[in-house]
């Protein structure tokens, strides 16, 4: 178990490691890693890889320290293939999620040898309408400092309406702990998603690709995994009925399904 920092060209960046597996499995979380990033979390973020950990060394890393204004989704895509280059990982089954499934299109585009097979979990191909009226709403809450409502709204836009009744009491002492000294990192990555569109691109990707959504999705909206599954050439979807974009913490058998996938068994 590692908690690790790659230097980049200009930077370095935060990822964590477990499992002493001789297979890849790269991993790369949603928007909330604008505000707060892997460091230091490899005990917590272990949990749900156990059945990985024999045959896959498994790395969820973050997005680059110091990102610029007008940084892309695209230009992370690079970076995290920089980052891949100097811990000699050459190739590797990719799990995005979220925003973290846009940088793994334009990484199984862009370097498409890295990529031996791709899990788009709770993504979109594009900004879509859903994307960029949420989003949009996310930045107006952090501009003006109402990190309670961020969360709240956050949840309220992820998670069933059983996991909301149980938990909903719990939003703002959440809260409490997950406000960053600066919202910065987190515009960056938003800004990206609202100037995101793959659709042209997505007939490039040759892997084989699952692709994982929830039925009732209120932050990426119901269309976006159908227009992967759609274009991308090998590609497979499972919906999750009754859940929405938190389907990667409330589905009990998300991450056997991801393992199933990778390890060539039906799913």
């Amino acid at each position: 178990m590692k908690n690790g920092r790659v230097l980049l060209e200009d930077t370095d960046m935060d990822y964590v490691s477990f499992g002493n597996g001789s297979k890849n499995l790269i991993v790369l979380p949603g928007l909330s890693d604008g505000l707060t990033t892997v460091k230091g979390k490899a005990l917590v973020l272990r949990a749900p890889y156990k059945r990985f950990l024999k045959e896959y060394t498994v790395s969820i890393f973050s997005r680059k320290n110091g990102m610029p204004e007008g940084y892309t989704i695209r230009q992370m895509a690079k970076d995290q293939a920089l980052a891949l280059d100097k811990l000699g990982i050459r190739s590797a089954a990719v799990l995005g999620v979220s925003q973290g499934g846009m940088i793994a299109q334009y990484l199984a585009i862009d370097h498409p040898r890295r990529v031996e097979k791709l899990i788009l979990a709770v993504t979109a191909p594009n900004a879509n309408d859903v994307v960029k009226d949420v989003v949009g709403s996310w930045i107006e809450m952090a501009k003006q400092g109402d990190h309670v409502r961020l969360m709240v709204d956050t949840a309220e836009k992820m998670y069933s309406t059983p996991w909301l009744e149980k938990n909903r009491n719990l939003f703002p002492l959440m809260a409490r702990f997950t406000k960053p000294k600066s919202y910065e990192r987190f515009f960056r990555n938003a800004y990206a998603i609202l100037d995101f569109d793959a659709r042209a691109e997505l007939p490039k990707i040759s892997c084989p690709t699952l692709i994982i959504a929830g039925e009732a999705d209120r932050t990426v909206g119901n269309e976006a995994p159908h227009v992967l599954v759609g274009s991308i050439p090998d590609s497979t979807l499972h919906v999750y009925q009754g859940l929405g974009h938190g389907a990667f913490e409330e589905a009990k058998d998300f991450y056997d399904r991801i393992y199933g996938f990778c390890s060539g068994q039906s799913v």
